[in-house]
């Protein structure tokens, strides 16, 4: 649906790093403090639905950039560097006009596993790798510490951010608003913050924001399994030690998101004083989940629930209805469709995601039967061994693990931690033929064939890595 206003909208992207959908407060979670998520909820279109078609944060990142899934894509494992030869979302908007400029973690300019700090694998120098995002640049490709850290303008020269990440990078998007809205040109701004992402250690988030937790009881998840899950991969694994520090952690999670709830507050409340939330599509999200035991697994990189599934709240006055539930099967290839569509923009014909712009504005259309979901290997390194494909529905996820073939099929509403795996439940025959048959026909039109890990490394990579050599530390 495009714009039916003169000027085209401005577009504010707030992707948040490893924020799962369950542990926001309008979801449902009594322990999260979301207010100002909890609002936004409330001010527009809700993807209750809403999943990481690869949830990592490279992979994850080139499918919202390009509208591509990763097997197109080829960023199988997080340390690879972003082929720049796509038609990409910064393109296809700054060819029409807008600014477009960028703020935090980027994550797909390839690190020397381990060695993240050094500027050449922090600066993205300007030019092809930032995709289009030809505007102000302050961001660095990525790193986990958040107290007086740094980001790169166009230069490897390092600018410290005095404080608290999350609450600096909000405030250069504030600076970079009030500079915005003096022009005519509209403008498209992304921001990457990098919290609730682990390491969630007491000295790694706000005193303030760790007192609200600091006696709320966190329970292991009812779906915690006490051994490991065999289809994990070494940053999944948990140690006897990771496992005692389960409500810690959580507690520290916790803490983050309410410092990012409050930051989110602080940027809303930005748009509004500068009259420009009438003409400014507002998206929050998050790249993916974290798992916190649950299934036996920390982190991400896997199907279930709890590693997928994402907020994915869209705000435009006057435009989309207030309190608007959209249940479609939103995937992350189809958020550059469906948000160059709301603008009134040209969709690229290479884009494989769907346009869902009608569910934003509560208007029927033809919708995606289930979101298909791709697991392209290790996380952070070239070891086969960790793939999976997965289609979500609204109901139902079914996924194959490639090593042994391996299915599982799971009731989401009637099971919603996915603990009875029906696979082999002679009730589900025909729904697992249906399922087969579906992913059979997704991957045929992708042409993603299934493979393992290290096919990417010796078909896709050239150019794309700059240390192969590194171990896991």
């Amino acid at each position: 649906m495009a714009c039916s206003s003169e000027k085209q909208p401005n577009l504010i992207y707030v992707f948040a790093d490893q924020l799962r959908y369950q542990s926001c407060g309008y979801a449902g979670d009594t322990r999260a403090r979301t207010p100002n998520i909890d609002q936004l909820a409330t001010e527009g279109t809700n993807f209750c639905n809403a999943v990481s078609g690869s949830p990592m944060c490279a992979p994850y990142r080139a499918s919202l950039f390009t509208g591509k899934y990763a097997s197109s894509t080829g960023m199988a494992i997080n340390e690879l560097r972003m082929n720049p030869n796509h038609d990409c979302f910064g393109h296809v908007l700054h060819r029409n006009g807008y600014q477009t400029s960028y703020i935090g973690k980027w994550h797909l300019w390839a690190n020397q596993l381990g060695n993240h700090h050094d500027p050449q694998n922090s600066y993205i120098p300007p030019g092809p790798h930032r995709l289009g995002f030809d505007g102000e640049w302050s961001a660095y490709n990525f790193h986990h510490t958040y107290f007086d850290t740094y980001y790169h303008k166009d230069s490897p020269e390092k600018i410290t951010i005095p404080g608290y990440e999350p609450d600096g990078q909000t405030d250069l998007a504030i600076e970079y608003l009030q500079r915005a809205s003096t022009g005519d040109d509209p403008f498209a701004l992304f921001l990457s913050i990098g919290t609730p992402h682990d390491p969630w250690t007491q000295n790694n988030v706000p005193s303030d924001s760790y007192e609200m937790f600091r006696d709320v009881d966190f329970p292991l998840p009812p779906n915690y399994k006490t051994e490991n899950d065999p289809y994990g991969d070494a940053w999944a694994m948990m140690s006897e030690q990771n496992r005692e520090k389960l409500p810690e952690w959580m507690r520290v999670y916790y803490a983050m998101t309410t410092n990012l709830d409050w930051n989110i507050g602080k940027l809303m409340h930005a748009v509004d004083e500068l009259g420009l939330q009438d003409d400014t599509i507002f998206v929050f999200t998050s790249d993916h989940g974290e798992m916190f035991g649950a299934q036996g697994r920390k982190a991400k990189n896997i199907f279930y629930e709890e590693a997928v599934r994402i907020p994915f709240l869209i705000r435009w006055p006057n435009q989309i209805p207030n309190g608007n539930v959209a249940d479609t099967c939103l995937n992350t290839p189809d958020i550059m469709p469906t948000l160059l569509s709301m603008i009134g923009l040209p969709i690229p014909m290479a884009v494989e995601g769907s346009d869902l712009s009608q569910a934003a504005f509560n208007q029927p259309f033809d919708e995606p039967e289930a979101a298909f979901m791709q697991g392209m290997g290790c996380t952070a390194k070239w070891e086969d061994g960790y793939e999976w494909r997965a289609l979500r529905t609204k109901q139902h996820t079914y996924a194959v693990h490639r090593p042994d073939g391996h299915e599982k099929l799971f009731d989401n509403v009637a099971d919603p931690f996915q603990t009875r795996n029906l696979i082999d439940d002679p009730a589900s025959v025909t729904l697992r033929g249906d399922f087969r048959e579906m992913l059979k026909q997704r991957m045929d039109a992708l042409n993603d064939t299934f493979e393992a890990c290290t096919w990417y490394r010796d078909n896709w990579t050239e150019d794309r890595v700059i240390l192969r050599t590194a171990t896991l530390g």
